[in-house]
C-alpha cells in the first residue's frame, strides 16, 4: 500500500500575513465581475447526509463545480478575472468598472488591438483561457505536459486555442510558455508565480474567491473542517485566505491534499525552513490537475499561516473519491467529480474507514460532530478516464 504522510505546522491561533486581498469585500466585487456573465450560476453545494453518517461524519457538503460557465471545472473563474483584470488595466478601468459585455464589445477589441494569451495546463485551465480570450475576441496558444488527455486538448482547441501535447512536465511546460510569451510579446496566463511575476497569479488566486464566497453564502454555518486539494496551491490558498478571514481565530481546521507524487506543499511544510520545495520528474499521478512539482510562491505564503495540515496520499485515494460520490449513501444526489476534483473527498473517506489511518483521524478531530466542506473542482473532463475508474474499478485500493 502506497503509505500515506500527514505533517502539522503549529500555529499561534492568529493569522499574520494580510488576508485582505483575499477577503469578504474583495471577493464580493470580483463575484459581481463573475455575475456580469449572461452565463453566470452559482454552482451547487450538495449536501450528502446519509454519506456522511455512513462515514461517521456529523455533515459533509460538496461545491460542485461541473456546472461552472459549461465548462465542467472551476478554473475558469481564475483565468476570466486575470484577463479581466489585464484589459481593464489596458483600457485604463478598474476591475469594478467593467463588465463581461464591455469587455466583449467590437470597440474595446478596437481599443485593444491583437493580444495573445499564453498559458501551460492539464486541461482545466488552459480550457478557462481559451474560452475567456475567444468570447473577449482575442488569441491564445496552450501547452500542455505529456500524457494529458486526448478529450482535454480537444476541449481546448474547440475554444479556439491554438493548443499542442508537448513531452515536457507540467512545469517545463510553464518555462516554455514562459519563454514564448518573453520572446513573442505575448501574455502569460499562469496561476504559478515567481519574483517578477506575481500580478496575475494574484489575480488568478482571486478570481477563485468566486467559488468559495458562493460555497460560504450557501452553507450558512461554520464548517468545522474544510479539506482542499492542491497542485500549485493558489486555489487551495484562496479558499484558505477567504475562509481564515471572515472566521479569523475560529477558523476552521483546514487540510491540504496532494498526490504523493506531486506533494510539493507537503515536502516544503514538512521541512519548515523558509524556502520551497519542488517535486521533479514525470509526477505520474492520475490526478493530472495537481502533477504539479513547484508551489505558488503567493498561495504558499497563504498556506503556511492558514493550514493546519498537508497530506500526502496514494492515487487511489481519488478513485475511491470518484467512486463514492458518483455513487453516493442513501438518498444523497451524485456529484460527477474527475480524479483531482474527488482527491481531497477520497482521501477523508479513506481515513474514516481504514483502521490503520485511526492515528490520523484522531489528529485531525474528524468524528460523528464534524461539519466537512470540499470543493469538487472538476467534473468528468476526461470521460474514458471516468468511465474506466468508476465503471470498470481502475486504480482499485491497495491493502
Amino acid at each position: 500500500m502506497n503509505e500515506f504522510k500527514m505533517v502539522s505546522l503549529p500555529h499561534s491561533g492568529k493569522v499574520t500575513c494580510d488576508l485582505k486581498f483575499l477577503g469578504v469585500e474583495s471577493a464580493k466585487k470580483i463575484q459581481k465581475f463573475h455575475q456580469s456573465f449572461p452565463m453566470y450560476q452559482p454552482t451547487p453545494l450538495a449536501e450528502l447526509k446519509d454519506t456522511a453518517k455512513e462515514l461517521g461524519l456529523g455533515e459533509m457538503y460538496v461545491k460542485d463545480e461541473s456546472y461552472r460557465f459549461g465548462l465542467n471545472a472551476f478554473k475558469v473563474l481564475g483565468g476570466s478575472f486575470a484577463i479581466g483584470n489585464y484589459l481593464a488595466e489596458k483600457l485604463g478601468k478598474d476591475i469594478g468598472e467593467v463588465t463581461y459585455e464591455e469587455l466583449i464589445s467590437d470597440e474595446t477589441r478596437k481599443k485593444l488591438g491583437d493580444i495573445t494569451f499564453v498559458s501551460a495546463t492539464d486541461g482545466n485551465h488552459g480550457r478557462g483561457v481559451a474560452w475567456t480570450a475567444n468570447k473577449f475576441k482575442q488569441h491564445s496558444v496552450i501547452y500542455m505536459p505529456k500524457g494529458s488527455a486526448q478529450e482535454r486538448l480537444e476541449n481546448i482547441r474547440a475554444e479556439g486555442a491554438d493548443a499542442s501535447i508537448t513531452d515536457m512536465n507540467y512545469d517545463d511546460a510553464v518555462r516554455l510558455a514562459n519563454k514564448q510569451a518573453e520572446e513573442k510579446g505575448w501574455v502569460m496566463v499562469q496561476d504559478t508565480a515567481w519574483e517578477g511575476y506575481e500580478d496575475i497569479p494574484t489575480w488568478i488566486m482571486q478570481g477563485y474567491g468566486t467559488m468559495g464566497l458562493e460555497a460560504y453564502q450557501q452553507l450558512g454555518k461554520r464548517p468545522t473542517h474544510i479539506f482542499l486539494q492542491a497542485g500549485v496551491g493558489s486555489m487551495a490558498g484562496s479558499i484558505a485566505g477567504l475562509f481564515s478571514s471572515i472566521y479569523a481565530e475560529d477558523k476552521p481546521i483546514i487540510t491540504i491534499v496532494e498526490p504523493n507524487k506531486a506533494d510539493c506543499l507537503y515536502r516544503t511544510a514538512e521541512a519548515n525552513d523558509g524556502k520551497r520545495h519542488f517535486v521533479t520528474g514525470d509526477m505520474n499521478t492520475i490526478m493530472a490537475g495537481l502533477a504539479c512539482g513547484e508551489p505558488c510562491s503567493i498561495g504558499w505564503e497563504v498556506l503556511k499561516e492558514c493550514a493546519d495540515h498537508f497530506i500526502s496520499c496514494p492515487d487511489y485515494v481519488a478513485a475511491k473519491g470518484m467512486r463514492i460520490l458518483g455513487n453516493p449513501h442513501g438518498k444523497d444526489g451524485k456529484v460527477v467529480s474527475g480524479e483531482s476534483g474527488a482527491a481531497a473527498f477520497g482521501c477523508v473517506a479513506e481515513i474514516m474507514t481504514n483502521p490503520e489511518l485511526a492515528d490520523m483521524k484522531q489528529k485531525l478531530q474528524l468524528d460523528e460532530n464534524s461539519v466537512v466542506l470540499f470543493f469538487s473542482t472538476e467534473g468528468d473532463t476526461d470521460r474514458e478516464n471516468y468511465k474506466q475508474i468508476v465503471w470498470d474499478g481502475k486504480y482499485p485500493s491497495v491493502k
